[in-house]
């Protein structure tokens, strides 16, 4: 009578045919080892994209508002940007919104940057004092623009660090001079390093005074004034930034006589947030997805090697039936086998994904990073796909009929 096998005789039984055969047992885990370590350094990368963007827009503030020109269509379509935003909106928000505590208004372009026979192409931004608050910048060395620098129309500026080493890397910058078109700037204070925003890199910019940006670099249209590229507000603390937001919208549309479609856009952190969170979500969930297929090719590997496995030990299966082995311990024989080949390929690619992760993390700016959960996670879906693709030729080994399989002995 048969009799049922204990379970760990069927596993050793299954571990040692898959010793038997290293090589081929190896070859057949690559495909698992391949797609795990995918999927953990795919999803990692993806996570750290995310907490990178996080982490920039974090050091927006909680509080700032943001007022952009031009519709939702024009900046779909990336339509140039009419001027719809202009320095008397900024002062009329400063002097009638409540909730709001300072008012930034900026003009931003791209010059070419001179000093000696070095030059670079950066960002110059005409700003006022309230600038360094609202953004909470810090300056480094030397001072940042001042009201007496915006009402004399001075020609200084206060640069990023980044700027400062292309274009003075050599002594003390302060008191040094730059030229911007034909325009000669004295250098008065150098920024604390703030990263990029946005893609653009905040560290290479020359802030100047806003009057003197109008008056000698950007100019002033005849028919709208001085237009804006855009306004940072702050509010009086972030309890009061939704009213905020409410109350510079229904200010603006009566500025501008909108009746239907608004001409600007108010933003906040939590929106950009918003929005950088869906984008690098679909991208994560995107790169895994991309890693699962080689999951997937792993998973068919491990069948293909199982079925001609099955077809290679016809005798032993039929030997064994003829001893008494039931139908279901040559089913568990080859589904466990299937589960270690798979198991181990996972643990094996989880370690070499983790690698990959740490690696990533410290060499790039990128601060990779991957949940536990994902990581069991990954282990369990290997596991998973060892059972479910061990299925057929399981299956296959236990229906052989010992007597048809003992005729070729």
């Amino acid at each position: 009578m048969a009799h049922k096998l204990p379970l760990s005789e069927t596993v050793g039984m299954a571990i040692e045919t898959l010793r038997a055969n290293r090589m081929r047992s190896l070859l057949t885990m690559l495909g698992i080892v391949i797609g795990n370590a995918s999927v953990i350094t795919l999803v990692g990368v993806g996570r750290g994209a995310q907490n990178l963007a996080e982490g920039q827009l974090s050091t927006l503030g909680a509080n700032v508002l943001f007022i952009v020109p031009g519709s939702n269509d024009t900046r779909r379509q990336g339509i140039e940007t009419p001027k719809t935003l202009v320095l008397e909106d900024a002062a009329a928000i400063a002097e009638q919104v409540p909730s709001v505590r300072r008012v930034a208004p900026q003009i931003t372009l791209s010059e070419v940057v001179q000093s000696g026979a070095l030059t670079a192409t950066a960002t110059v931004t005409g700003v006022t004092p309230e600038f360094l608050p609202v953004r909470s910048f810090e300056v480094a060395q030397g001072r940042f623009l001042s009201d007496s620098d915006l009402k004399g129309a001075r020609n200084v500026a206060v640069i990023g660090p980044d700027l400062r080493d292309k274009l003075l890397p050599t002594g003390e910058a302060i008191g040094r001079q730059l030229r911007i078109r034909d325009q000669s700037f004295e250098v008065v204070g150098v920024m604390a390093p703030k990263g990029a925003v946005f893609g653009s890199n905040q560290d290479e910019t020359a802030y100047i005074p806003l009057t003197t940006m109008v008056s000698r670099l950007s100019g002033r249209d005849p028919t709208y004034g001085v237009s804006l590229s855009f306004i940072s507000v702050e509010a009086k603390n972030e309890a009061s930034t939704s009213a905020a937001s409410f109350q510079i919208t229904n200010l603006l549309r009566q500025r501008h006589r909108i009746l239907r479609d608004d001409d600007f856009a108010v933003r906040s952190q939590k929106d950009a947030q918003t929005i950088v969170g869906t984008i690098t979500g679909g991208l994560t969930l995107m790169l895994g997805a991309i890693g699962g297929v080689s999951l997937l090719v792993g998973g068919i590997g491990i069948m293909n090697i199982m079925l001609v496995s099955v077809s290679e030990r016809t005798e032993e299966i039929g030997l064994r039936k003829a001893l008494g082995a039931r139908s279901g311990d040559v089913l568990l024989q080859f589904l466990v086998e299937s589960l270690v080949l798979a198991s181990l390929g996972g643990l094996l690619g989880t370690g070499v994904g983790l690698g990959t992760v740490a690696l990533v993390a410290a060499a790039t700016p990128l601060p990779a990073s991957i949940a536990p959960l994902t990581v069991m996670g990954t282990v369990l879906l290997s596991g998973s796909i060892g059972l479910f693709f061990g299925v057929v030729p399981a299956r296959r080994a236990a229906q052989l009929d010992p007597i048809v399989a003992l005729r070729s002995l």
